[in-house]
């Protein structure tokens, strides 16, 4: 897979995602990315409105969601199993856009001088641990039979046979854990349901707060909505036998 889509070609393919119908959900709703594949999937910035229920998930929703209580995502998974059964429909499709590269808690290393157990242990809580939780709380609400989809954003930057420049260490193996939580987890949600998809998914450089201090002059950095429609159609052209597999927004297949 390795195509240049347009948004009318991205809506027409991820029309796909919702066979058969039910919830959508977005973890990191309150993100750049995250509000735009929530508004992609309701209709309200696009065709992608395939959806009879989609829900949205932050540390402002409400539920909140909190990756460093538990009991939060214990609450919030019971709420979305509520809202499933109330509408007499399955969650069918999954998608944790929640990411931290650097805030308060600190930036980016670009030595091992500058490592920090603070940082590492933030940047690991978000984007290893809080997933991992999710996937304890949430994906034993998807149905056992017919298609149904998870996809986590991960990091090119997580790639380790992709390393050449290094740096970023906490970033980069908070990454590569995702992944390889990703990986496993797929193997276990295969043996609940033999549709299902869980994927790692790069999604570029999307012009939002996370990537702002990072992005350099010719990079290409692409608006939220546009990569937002990328990652769905990327979804809705992947099988249940491209589980477990890490792919960016073009679809093609990356290294672990």
């Amino acid at each position: 897979m390795n195509h240049e889509y347009s948004l009318d070609d991205l809506a027409a393919t991820a029309g796909k995602l919702a066979s058969p119908p039910g919830v959508a959900l977005v973890i990191g709703a309150g993100g750049g990315l995250g509000a735009a594949l929530t508004a992609q999937l309701s209709g309200s910035e696009g065709a992608f409105g395939p959806y009879p229920t989609v829900l949205a998930l932050s540390r402002s929703s409400h539920p909140a969601i909190d990756y460093a209580d538990e009991t939060s995502l214990q609450a919030a998974a019971s709420w979305v199993a509520a809202q499933c059964a109330d509408r007499q429909l399955d969650l069918r499709l999954l998608v944790v856009a929640s990411g931290f590269l650097h805030g308060q808690q600190g930036q980016p290393e670009r030595s091992w001088s500058q490592l920090d157990a603070d940082y590492l242990s933030h940047v690991f809580r978000v984007n290893a641990i809080g997933p991992a939780l999710v996937m304890k709380h949430f994906l034993p609400l998807f149905p056992k039979q017919g298609r149904c989809a998870a996809a986590f954003v991960s990091a090119r930057v997580g790639s380790i046979g992709d390393n050449a420049l290094g740096g970023w260490y906490g970033y980069r193996a908070s990454k590569a854990a995702l992944n390889q939580l990703v990986k496993t987890a797929s193997i276990e949600l295969t043996r609940r349901n033999r549709e299902s998809l869980c994927v790692a998914l790069h999604p570029g450089t999307v012009d939002s707060g996370l990537s702002q201090p990072f992005a350099k002059a010719g990079l290409s950095v692409r608006h939220a909505t546009v990569a937002a429609a990328e990652l769905l159609a990327v979804m809705a052209g992947l099988t249940a036998a491209n589980t477990g597999s890490f792919r960016d927004y073009r679809g093609n297949s990356l290294p672990w």
